[in-house]
């Protein structure tokens, strides 16, 4: 089990991006939030096993429909096991 911090940035407010990150997310093995930034862009916290953790990370860099995802940025961490599941944040 690994941590994981996650940047989005583009078109990812506003688009739905939070829910579909959400239900993606359900279908897996990972656990944590997702949440706007000031900023414009969208911040993850997840954890789970690495593998899951990057496939998801390649499912983000799609999106739902509307969105447009420019950059995605990751910062590895430790798994701190504080979520028991994954949810939206406001």
């Amino acid at each position: 089990m690994i941590g994981a911090e996650i940047f989005i940035s583009g078109r990812v407010q506003g688009v739905g991006f939070r829910k579909f990150t959400m239900d993606c997310a359900n279908h897996t093995q990972l656990y944590g939030i997702v949440r706007n930034c000031p900023d414009g862009r969208v911040n993850l916290e997840v954890e789970g096993p690495k593998g899951e953790i990057e496939s998801f990370i390649s499912t983000l860099k799609k999106g739902p429909p509307a969105s447009r995802v420019d950059s995605v940025e990751v910062i590895w961490g430790k798994n701190s096991n504080r979520f028991n599941n994954f949810s939206i944040t406001y």
